[in-house]
């Protein structure tokens, strides 16, 4: 059962690229700019954490508290997105709320197992790359709305 274990992630990164659609579309507020790219830096934090870091004891409720911060933290913008999103992408960000501490757990597993050390490595990648998208898409742009 160890190859279902890409499927939550792939699946967070296509519907990811569906919110980002959706955001060239209607456009980004100066606090979504700024706070999308942050959004991803929490991941980040996590994902480069397994890469750097034993899973020791201490580690493990180090990564414990950078995954529930990340968690609380994305969903910061809930509060306005009501008034500026369509019930799709309200939708959508629902199910990416879901799908984000379970991406965590399964980083854990795959961490403190040594399971598909490929997907491990790539994690932090995939997560910088949207990080420096979003920051400079939405942050340094010609196009800004």
């Amino acid at each position: 059962m160890t190859w279902l274990i890409p499927v939550p992630f792939f699946l967070h990164g296509l519907l990811m690229v569906v919110d980002e659609v959706i955001h060239e579309k209607r456009g980004l507020q100066a606090w979504e700019r700024r706070g999308h790219p942050l959004d991803s830096l929490t991941v980040m934090a996590c994902f480069y954490f397994i890469q750097f870091f034993a899973p020791t004891e201490a580690n493990v409720w180090s990564y414990l508290a950078l995954s529930v911060f990340s968690t609380v933290f994305i969903t910061k913008d809930e509060w306005v997105h009501h008034k500026e999103c369509g019930a799709f992408e309200q939708w959508l960000h629902a199910v990416l709320f879901i799908l984000h501490p379970i991406a965590l757990f399964l980083a854990y597993y795959l961490w403190i197992t040594g399971k598909l050390a490929w997907l491990r490595v790539g994690l932090p990648v995939v997560a910088t790359v949207l990080f420096l998208y979003q920051l400079l898409r939405w942050n340094i742009s010609w196009k800004q709305k």
